[in-house]
């Protein structure tokens, strides 16, 4: 029986064989997406030229030790391919759930600002519809309690993600983390306005419309989920 680890490490080496000489990339956050950096570092390692743009404080030190290239949005505001992870996917979609591991804003920006979004997950990744587990939301810290109770109020059941001292967890722009537990998510786009329109709401981590490809690993194979073609 081949162990998770592998599963995801399997479907991080076929990622990064999509990483083509000169590319821009987005590099994700995560223990998948860390798997994806360590995959490429060999690459580089062996003349791959790349640069990747971090989507948090954690990728970029990573990046930094395995000699992975660094760029940021002032020399390139449109990335050629990010390769991430996912929470939950619902396979005909593509419609994600992420952010559990805290990175979500960042992670979304990069996603958006890339012509292709390439996810990266093992099978037990994959759902029927969206919200077996939390939906992680970026809320400001400024009057986080007021945010906390508008979202109570919206029928959103909130946790207020805390660090392992038990102080309230910062992400790397400073904001808190509810995670949210709606249930079954029949409609992610509009349950998605409807957290936008909590004010103290930032991001969150529903992403929908931004997947181009999902490379999912099993114990039998990697297969793939999305188009044949990517997008121009």
């Amino acid at each position: 029986m081949i162990g998770q680890d592998a599963l995801k490490r399997r479907a991080a080496e076929a990622a990064v064989a999509e990483v083509e000489d000169g590319m821009v990339l987005g590099l994700g956050s995560g223990s998948t997406a860390e798997l994806a950096l360590h995959a490429l570092a060999v690459r580089v390692a062996a003349g791959l030229r790349v640069s990747g743009v971090p989507t948090s404080a954690r990728t970029a030190g990573l990046a930094r030790q395995l000699g992975v290239p660094l760029a940021d949005f002032a020399a390139h505001t449109r990335l050629d391919l990010a390769i991430d992870g996912a929470d939950e996917v619902e396979p005909v979609s593509l419609a994600l759930i992420k952010g559990r591991g805290g990175a979500l804003l960042r992670e979304k920006i990069v996603a958006a600002a890339s012509r292709r979004m390439l996810v990266v997950v093992d099978e037990s990744k994959l759902v029927h519809r969206l919200g077996r587990g939390a939906i992680p939301v970026e809320i400001v810290a400024f009057g986080w309690q007021a945010t906390f109770a508008r979202l109570e109020a919206a029928g959103m059941h909130p946790v207020l993600r805390r660090a392992t001292d038990g102080a309230p967890f910062l992400t790397d722009g400073g904001n808190h983390i509810a995670d949210c537990s709606p249930g079954q998510i029949d409609d992610a786009a509009a349950l998605d306005r409807r957290l936008r329109d909590v004010i103290g709401v930032v991001e969150t981590g529903l992403f929908l419309g931004l997947a181009w490809r999902v490379i999912v690993a099993s114990a039998k194979d990697v297969g793939w989920l999305g188009p044949e073609q990517p997008p121009t």
